[in-house]
């Protein structure tokens, strides 16, 4: 694993020197401050954020590898998890091979939670957790670069440079999803290159093919990979989207300019908005193996977002915004309506167009499976 050095996850012997530069990042305690002590963080920035950060050294001072990590922050997420959801919930775990690495697939729909709810399904559940592939414009800050990889990421190339560049990013990117599960890790990978902002899942064939690099040579068709590869097809749910109008600006600005320039940090906003904003039920599906003898790598992405669309929770929210009835009521209805209304007006449309999509796209993928 030498020549991954650079974008492997930490291992147990770097964890405690890690975590120690981590803490004394200034970043750290303001990030741990925004959840737990916000009101003291707008008031007292300066004294809380020094207490936290010795709290927060003397929390991690015995911490010797990436399982204590997880056994802390699965403490830590299980709080979010009650402050910022009316509940998480799990199902098809039993379709996971047990004691063998997967390879799941998923939609997209939050930077850096829709993997994280999956893992903590998988250690609630007494599994172990997946490595993560995380894009490489998420890595700009020295302290997001050692959380992540803490937390078991790895880095993947987004795009940029020439052709040859970009062909080399993508081989070494299968060498080490295949090393990975040839060492029994499995491995988390979004559908899709980005965030689905419009609602409609759709995994992109160039992520098969991406997998299919590193097999070269060894499987003639995506039936023989697809024997040696435990490929898992996840559906993330989630009844709010704290970045929904953050989105609905870009898609927006897009239908009216014909392009969107992000600007600097935005990422890193939206993750923070991601994790802190109230998001109502929250459900992870973990579909079957895929598996059969597929022609094209189309084929299967095809198979694939029909699983994963088809396995998607819809609530209320979804109904709400494409057919304008639903009762949505208590907190949620209250936050729904707040995201509308913190929108200027000609944004507001494509709040609802996100919502609206995944319920009209279920219902289009599950009809066309059925004819």
């Amino acid at each position: 694993m030498e020549e991954f050095d650079d974008i492997r996850p930490y291992r147990d012997d770097e964890v405690p020197e890690v975590l120690r530069r981590v803490v004394a990042d200034p970043a750290a305690a303001r990030g741990v401050a925004r959840f737990l002590l916000p009101g003291c963080l707008r008031h007292a920035p300066g004294i809380t954020c020094w207490a936290l950060a010795r709290a927060l050294a003397w929390r991690v001072r015995k911490l010797s590898s990436v399982d204590d990590l997880h056994v802390e922050l699965g403490r830590w997420f299980g709080r979010l998890i009650r402050r910022t959801t009316t509940g998480l919930t799990w199902s098809g775990l039993e379709a996971l091979a047990p004691g063998e690495p997967h390879l799941f697939v998923s939609n997209h729909r939050d930077i850096a939670l829709d993997s994280a709810f999956m893992n903590y399904a998988l250690w609630s559940s007494g599994r172990r957790t997946s490595q993560i592939a995380v894009g490489e414009n998420l890595f700009t800050h020295a302290f997001a670069n050692d959380l992540m990889r803490l937390n078991r990421g790895f880095v993947v190339p987004r795009g940029g440079g020439s052709s040859r560049t970009q062909y080399a990013g993508m081989r070494r990117t299968s060498r080490y999803i295949r090393s990975a599960l040839e060492a029994g890790e499995s491995v988390w990978i979004a559908q899709r290159d980005g965030r689905a902002k419009d609602g409609i899942d759709r995994t992109e064939p160039a992520l098969l093919k991406l997998f299919l690099l590193a097999w070269r040579g060894e499987c003639d068709a995506l039936g023989d990979w697809l024997q040696r590869v435990r490929v898992i097809p996840v559906s993330i749910s989630y009844e709010l989207d704290p970045c929904a109008p953050l989105k609905a600006r870009e898609l927006y600005l897009t239908a009216r300019d014909g392009g969107y320039d992000k600007p600097q940090g935005e990422d890193h906003a939206s993750m923070v908005r991601g994790i802190l904003g109230f998001k109502g039920a929250v459900h992870v599906a973990f579909g079957d193996r895929v598996e059969g003898d597929f022609e094209t790598a189309e084929d299967v992405a095809a198979h694939l977002d029909r699983v994963i669309v088809g396995n998607l929770r819809m609530y209320p929210t979804h109904v709400f915004a494409l057919e304008g009835s639903a009762d949505l009521g208590g907190r949620v209805g209250e936050a729904f309506q707040a995201a509308l209304e913190v929108c200027p007006p000609e944004h507001r449309e494509y709040v609802l167009l996100q919502y609206a999509n995944q319920l009209r796209n279920q219902r289009r993928l599950t009809a066309g499976a059925m004819a």
